[in-house]
């Protein structure tokens, strides 16, 4: 969740929300910001009591490196694949008809999430993206969700989504669509301005091109669709929409 959303709770409902990480995988609720701890606005929060979570290292996929069957913790602050130790109540079993992908999402021990994360000094979790959501860009592995809570902190944007386009130099470019908040225009100024704040906020890693838009795809649980925005973006086939909420 965007930190915009937890400082928008509190002051408006005065009550933060709590936000957590879980896979339909894990079954329950793996991480969360507990009413006993402090909450840190962005952060997924910490593990549940029972449960073993870990960042590990990245190889040049973006996913966790894995040699010889082992894995690598990565070090705090650096980001890596978000895993959990094996072994708690609620695993999955299997996926249906693909025994191959369910050992792939395993090793040492580990459950593999798919999803990129960081880990602080003080153990809170902070979401990156979907390892296959990853813009490899220059030479930097770029989270979306990053860029896209970084351009959500300008007063003008309301809603952010990110993806990464072809280039023939950098590899891909990264590309933000970006939903105004009422009152707002999209000018020329304002594009140059977040394009300006961007750099700001996230030097090297920053939107080279920023769109205006009024609406974004959706999956019913509210989360930007990056994958569609993408194959609109390139002509690419827009796949299995079935989860689409909101047409754009």
């Amino acid at each position: 969740m965007n930190p915009e959303a937890v400082e928008w709770t509190d002051r408006v409902l005065g009550l933060p929300a709590h936000d957590n990480w879980w896979q339909t995988e894990t079954g329950s609720i793996m991480i969360a910001n507990l009413a006993s701890a402090d909450i840190r606005p962005g952060s997924m929060g910490r593990p549940l009591p029972g449960i073993e979570a870990t960042v590990l290292r990245r190889g040049a996929d973006g996913r966790a490196a894995v040699t010889d069957g082992q894995v690598t913790p990565a070090a705090d602050g650096e980001v890596g694949e978000l895993a959990v130790r094996v072994g708690w109540p609620s695993m999955f079993r299997g996926y249906w008809n693909e025994p191959a992908r369910y050992a792939k999402a395993f090793a040492d021990g580990w459950y593999l999430s798919g999803d990129l994360a960081r880990r602080d000094d003080d153990g809170y979790f902070w979401f990156v993206g979907r390892a296959d959501d990853v813009i490899k860009s220059a030479g930097h592995l770029v989270g979306p969700f990053e860029v896209e809570s970084a351009l959500m902190a300008h007063p003008a944007v309301a809603e952010a989504g990110v993806i990464g386009t072809p280039d023939p130099v950098a590899g891909e470019l990264v590309k933000a669509f970006v939903l105004l908040h009422n009152g707002f225009e999209p000018t020329t100024r304002l594009h140059d301005e977040l394009l300006a704040f961007g750099r700001r906020q996230l030097g090297a890693v920053a939107p080279k091109q920023i769109v205006f838009a009024e609406s974004l795809p959706h999956t019913r649980s509210g989360k930007v669709m990056r994958r569609l925005l993408k194959a609109r973006e390139l002509g690419l086939p827009e796949g299995d929409v079935s989860t689409l909420e909101t047409v754009s």
